[in-house]
């Protein structure tokens, strides 16, 4: 039995060194051009953000194949739920043309949930940095560390100490998972940050981070949104046609504020999804093919907050 259980740990653990991208990478696609239609195709206006993060790229071109170490500072989008934050990480993956994993650091209680566990546990495996680039498949991804201001307080100080690792161009070369026991080179790892403020992100941290503020969207920007990006979307998701449903200009402020002012559009994405549903229980009932939204009976569409 004991023999069996030691033979389990070598090969989980030989699985493990064996699956991880040590010499993989993909090769960067810096351009401009590229990256501003992806980013506009994905995030509507907020401007702003999407210079600063072309710029980003920019440097990131002037630096390629230079020997230093890179000194650039990590991205950190901050801004109220719903904002798009998270949605940034992907989108810049794609104008990279790089791998794209997300590390939630929203309630992790334990600094060891990022590092991993010593073999001589039981059960021990890897953290979730490792476990991300597992995933992604190359040693030079995208990573999202999401919400890094969420962490518990119990585990804080701890959690922002591996932080300042990752982090740091002169130590993330050497990133020392306790399950593997042996350094991993992040330093060609693109972090970006996200929170919904900085006030629990410890000093050390953000001395790394170039904090981005996220604007919230006005009503007008959220009409622009759920028109063009969302509404589109989510028909097409609901197994119903653009000939299913027509939409008065004057209720659009009744679905972009159900409840009063949101600073997000997940409670927007909510709504048309509800609306969406409801017409598409009515089109396989048989009640009627093409459905006319209006201010006289939106309110029979609007879900129940």
């Amino acid at each position: 039995q004991g023999y069996s259980t030691e033979y389990e740990r070598v090969s989980q653990y030989l699985g493990w060194i064996t699956s991880l991208p040590w010499d993989k990478s993909t090769d960067d696609r810096l351009d401009l051009t590229v990256a501003r239609q992806i980013l506009d195709k994905h995030h509507y206006g907020m401007g702003e953000v999407k210079d600063r993060i072309l710029e980003y790229l920019a440097m990131m071109s002037l630096n390629r194949g230079r020997a230093e170490v890179s000194r650039a500072p990590i991205l950190c989008l901050v801004g109220l739920v719903g904002t798009g934050k998270t949605t940034f990480g992907p989108s810049l993956a794609e104008a990279l043309n790089r791998a794209y994993v997300r590390i939630p650091f929203g309630g992790l209680g334990s600094a060891l949930d990022l590092r991993g566990q010593s073999r001589l546990h039981p059960d021990a495996e890897p953290g979730l940095v490792i476990k991300a680039l597992k995933r992604a498949g190359s040693k030079n991804p995208v990573m999202l560390l999401d919400e890094i201001d969420r962490v518990t307080d119990e585990a804080r100080a701890d959690i922002m100490g591996v932080l300042v690792e990752l982090l740091d161009p002169e130590q993330n070369s050497q990133f020392t998972d306790h399950y593997l026991d042996y350094p991993f080179d992040l330093s060609q790892v693109l972090f970006v940050a996200t929170g919904n403020n900085t006030k629990n992100v410890a000093t050390a941290v953000l001395d790394r981070l170039e904090v981005i503020q996220m604007p919230s969207y006005t009503d007008e920007e959220k009409i622009a949104i759920a028109k063009e990006y969302m509404l589109p979307k989510i028909i097409k998701e609901s197994g119903l046609s653009p000939d299913n449903l027509t939409i008065d200009e004057a209720i659009w402020p009744k679905i972009v504020r159900p409840l009063g002012f949101d600073a997000g559009i997940r409670t927007l994405e909510r709504t048309i999804e509800g609306v969406a549903g409801k017409i598409a229980k009515e089109i396989v009932s048989g009640q009627a093919k093409h459905f006319h939204l209006t201010l006289e009976n939106i309110k029979n569409y609007l879900p129940n907050y």
